[in-house]
Parts: structure tokens; sequence; C-alpha cells
């Protein structure tokens, strides 16, 4: 899903320059600037903001935001378990504290307005919210990504916490790691070496 954003993201960046470079172009010139495209860089940003915070959290559980192994290598192992339990739980914490302050945030920048719109109630005084210069559409919805992604970041903290307590293991990303190829090759032997430039 993030590579799929990250991608699209980067066709409607390619997309923009196209038709930023086919506006000077004489011949087509009077039929490209018709083409309104100054929402494509505003949408980039908010799909790039919106990869980043579930990314973030995507990077929790396959062990990318879980680096406090570097530290816990030097450790003795009976303090080292709560070393990492406290790491996890303050990630944890901190998420949480971010998840809340955006969802607060988010709720008095139109939210609250909008789902009491949906609902068919009167919203009496409360504000519409500010929308957005290129796209207009609220921003809100474009900032919404910070309590959504901080709280699911929040869990997956907690989930490898969990993991860590019964199991003992954290998720570790071993960039060194290429799909498709072994990690500890077999070595080659001088007779196997010397069976395969005896084959025909």
């Amino acid at each position: 899903m993030i590579s799929l954003l990250m991608a699209a993201a980067t066709l409607v960046i390619a997309m923009a320059v196209l038709h930023r470079f086919l506006a000077g172009v004489p011949v087509l010139q009077d039929w490209i600037i018709r083409i309104d495209v100054s929402w494509a860089q505003e949408l980039c940003i908010y799909m790039f903001v919106w990869m980043a915070k579930f990314g973030a959290a995507y990077g929790v559980r396959a062990g990318t935001h879980v680096g406090v192994d570097v530290i816990v290598r030097k450790l003795k192992p009976e303090h080292a378990k709560y070393l990492v339990i406290f790491s996890l739980l303050a990630g944890a914490v901190f998420t949480a504290t971010i998840g809340t302050l955006g969802a607060t945030f988010v709720w008095e920048n139109g939210a609250h307005y909008a789902f009491l719109h949906a609902l068919g109630r009167d919203p009496g005084e409360i504000p519409e919210g500010p929308t957005s210069p290129d796209m207009e559409i609220p921003t809100w919805i474009a900032y919404a990504c910070v309590p959504l992604g901080s709280y699911l970041m929040c869990f997956r903290f907690l989930q490898v916490c969990w993991h860590f307590i019964r199991t003992g293991d954290v998720p570790h990303a071993d960039h060194g790691h290429v799909e498709g190829i072994e990690d500890n090759p077999s070595p080659a032997t001088p007779t196997a070496l010397a069976q395969e430039e005896l084959r025909p």
C-alpha cells in the first residue's frame, strides 16, 4: 500500500512536470495551458505525509523503528530486557500523546462540523474549518493522518512489546539482506569446483 502511494505521488509530479514542459511547446501551448494541474503539488505533499505516518507504523512492526537493540547489545542480558520494555512503552506513550494532540486539532479544525453536518444535526456556532488553497478540500482530512497514523504506531509499539514479553524477540530489519539471495551460501569446495569444470 505504501509503495503504491509513493508510486502514485511520483506519477502525479511527473505529470505536472510534463505539463509544464509541454506548455512551452508552441504547437501544443494553447491546448495544454487550458489543463489545470495546480493541485498536483499539494496532492503530492498530502500523499507523502500520509505515506510517512503509516510507513512509520509499518516500520515499528518490521523492526525499522525499534532501534533499541543498538544500545541493548552493550548491556548484560538481565538489564537489556527491562530497557527494551521501557523503550517500547515509551514509544507507545509518545505516539499516543501525539495522536491525542493530533485528534484534538483535527476535531477543532473542521471534523466536528463535518460529522455533525453528515448526521444532519445543527452545528450551531462550530466553525466549518479551513480548506486547502489548491484542491479546496477540508484541511482536517489532510491532517487526519496525524492521529490515525500515530494511534496505529502506538498499537504497533504495544504489539511488539507484548510479543517481546512473551517470546523475547524484537523485530529487526536487516538492511544488508537482499531478497532471493542466500544469507550464508555454502562455500564451494575444491571437489565441487572440479566437478563443475568436468561437466560437459
